[in-house]
């Protein structure tokens, strides 16, 4: 297997404040055990975006989502969206490049 991904749905109004509060966490954090993190803004639902989040493995993810940084980080997050978050969890099968 080539990694996971997991991809963080949220809608939020406050979006400057969860991009402050993400760098908060990293630099609190040392970025945690994911290898990348890209935050996308949705072009056809205002006000929604997507956290995709890269890690080695599964277990990484895991292991990363047990965090206590990770839930204090999750938790200061709920409050500033407008629903709750939804979640996928991605086992990459193969990735490209050009």
């Amino acid at each position: 297997m080539a990694g996971f991904v997991q991809i963080i749905e949220f809608t939020t109004t406050r979006i400057d404040e969860v991009k402050a509060l993400g760098d908060e966490w990293r630099e609190k954090a040392d970025g945690g055990l994911a290898l990348r993190g890209t935050i996308t803004a949705d072009r056809d639902r205002p006000n929604t975006y997507l956290n995709v989040v890269e890690f080695d493995s599964y277990e990484a993810a895991m292991e990363n989502s047990n965090r206590p940084e990770t839930s204090d980080f999750a938790a200061r997050m709920t409050e500033l969206c407008d629903g709750p978050a939804v979640f996928r969890n991605l086992d990459v099968l193969d990735t490209w490049t050009n």
